[in-house]
């Protein structure tokens, strides 16, 4: 039997509209979808009726199947001869482990192809209003994990204190406060602008707005939690007058 065919197909950051043409057609070709917990329902209802589906969804210190198993996953149903999308939320090179999975498929001589997907740091961002970049407040943006392995190694909060531009900070909700705390330390003014934004691009986007000395507080009393980004920049400021209500639901009417 032929071995079958892999795509990792980033899924956008929650917004089903947002998934590109070619992730679609790979969903609506599938033989079998392997998706993380946060892709939106509305796009695991466009498989094929003979589609298997397979959960793989983690949360923060909980995974119930490790990524490891993940792996074996994607190659026991290519090497069955199946068309296998491994549909993951944002960008799959984007702090969603795209490479570890896609080294594991050359490893065992398994086809891949790579279909990019809007990252939470941009889209997200943009529907809160925010843009990463912006001529008269930042040239430049760095997005960091709030974590950067499993040994729970601290990123170097002293170097990025020092950068300019937008700070976006993924996977950093269970330590925002220490976040917060470890950026004035090293520099970083308590008075810079900063936000939260939960579920970003969905419905139920909810956003927090303040500043590195008030952030922390503000999210505890409003009750925000994963999965929120975390922005930390002059960008901020700008939240209030770009945000928006999507047009496309005219589209529908």
């Amino acid at each position: 039997m032929n071995k079958g065919n892999v795509w990792l197909v980033g899924a956008g950051p929650g917004d089903a509209g947002l998934i590109t043409v070619k992730g679609l057609r790979c969903i609506q070709s599938a033989d079998v979808i392997v998706h993380d917990r946060l892709v939106n329902p509305e796009l695991i209802a466009q498989v094929p009726d003979h589609c298997e589906i397979i959960n793989v969804g983690k949360e923060h210190d909980y995974h119930p199947i490790p990524q490891e198993a993940i792996n074996q996953i994607l190659v026991k149903h290519a090497q069955a001869g199946k068309q296998v999308v491994r549909l993951k939320g944002g960008d799959p090179y984007v702090f969603g482990r795209g490479g570890e999975e896609a080294e594991v498929l050359a490893q065992h001589g398994i086809k891949f192809e790579i279909v990019p997907g809007i990252s939470s740091s941009i889209g997200g961002l943009a529907y809160a209003g925010i843009p990463v970049t912006h001529r008269n407040y930042a040239s430049s943006f760095h997005v960091v994990t709030g974590h950067t392995s499993q040994d729970n190694a601290q990123q170097n909060w002293e170097i990025l204190a020092q950068l300019e531009g937008t700070l976006i900070i993924l996977m950093g909700m269970t330590r925002l406060e220490e976040i917060c705390q470890q950026l004035m330390l090293y520099g970083k003014s308590p008075a810079t602008p900063a936000a939260v934004i939960m579920y970003a691009s969905q419905p139920k986007q909810k956003s927090v707005i303040g500043t590195l000395e008030t952030l922390a507080a503000k999210v505890e009393e409003q009750n925000l939690h994963a999965p929120a980004l975390i922005v930390i920049g002059e960008v901020v400021n700008l939240g209030a007058t770009l945000s928006f209500l999507p047009l496309t639901e005219q589209f529908n009417e």
